[in-house]
């Protein structure tokens, strides 16, 4: 007989959605067991016997081995899995495979670089829960020449929107006349940050592209390309969350406890 789990924690695993978004949908008796309409949120059941189904669909597939995914993401695309605008989506450029999986935290439509994408819910969660922290390192073109004494405002943090950003790692690759290209790490992630913490010292960013996320690169991989994890980068990941603090009590110093969403 096989242990109980969770109805949330199977619907993530089988790719389904996020814990959170499972809660949302179990709430607005969207999810069914056996056939019977279910709204507890701490419901459990048997992965071996139950039968689950989602806006009358069945759920299969929650028993697959996880699925990890490193993504060039190339600008022009939203990193959703539907669109409700028919933009095109990250989504597309995968096509079909043997499990559903979806990105982990967010990029603008605009930005380019490192998404990974997994049916791992457990992970995605603490990839992209605020308070773990997890680096995210972006190459930025702006408009203009930056000084040492305007990037350390950024390396200090400064406030946004009334709260200020944790440190960030900013250092020059490459000047040119009138434009640089920087190299930025944060361990943030609220939305649009890195275009609004230099922007707000005077330079306006005009090409983004996040080169590092949780220690992956996009060596090997072109614009739109994508490739799956091998073991040790998976096991690498499953690593740095479980060394990480996990949710808690924000910490009152600055710097400690990121909040929000990727650039």
């Amino acid at each position: 007989m096989s242990a109980e789990t969770r109805l949330n924690k199977y619907l993530a695993h089988a790719g389904v959605c996020s814990r959170r978004e499972a809660d949302r949908k179990i709430a607005e008796g969207r999810v069914a067991v056996n056939g019977r309409v279910v709204m507890e949120l701490g419901e459990k059941i048997d992965p071996e016997r139950d039968r689950v189904a989602v806006d009358g669909k069945p759920v299969r597939g929650a028993e697959e081995r996880p699925v990890y995914i490193l993504m060039n993401k190339p600008a022009g695309r939203v990193v959703s899995v539907k669109d409700p605008f028919g933009r095109p989506t990250v989504m597309e450029l995968i096509g079909r495979l043997p499990v559903r999986v979806y990105p982990v935290g967010r990029l603008d439509i605009d930005t380019e670089g490192a998404l990974l994408l997994t049916n791992d819910g457990d992970l995605a969660l603490g990839l992209t829960h605020p308070r773990y922290g997890v680096g995210k390192t972006y190459e930025a073109r702006v408009e203009g020449e930056p000084e040492d004494g305007d990037l350390d405002r950024v390396r200090g943090g400064i406030f946004l929107e009334g709260r200020r950003t944790s440190p960030a790692r900013v250092r020059v690759l490459k000047r040119g006349r009138r434009w640089a290209l920087l190299e930025v790490g944060i361990a943030e992630g609220r939305k649009r940050e890195i275009r609004k913490l230099l922007e707000a010292v005077g330079f306006p960013v005009k090409h983004l592209k996040r080169v590092n996320f949780a220690g992956l690169t996009l060596e090997g991989l072109k614009t739109g390309e994508w490739r799956y994890l091998n073991k040790k980068e998976a096991g690498d990941l499953r690593k740095l969350v479980a060394k990480s603090p996990g949710p808690g009590p924000r910490p009152k110093e600055r710097g400690h406890a990121p909040k929000g969403r990727v650039p």
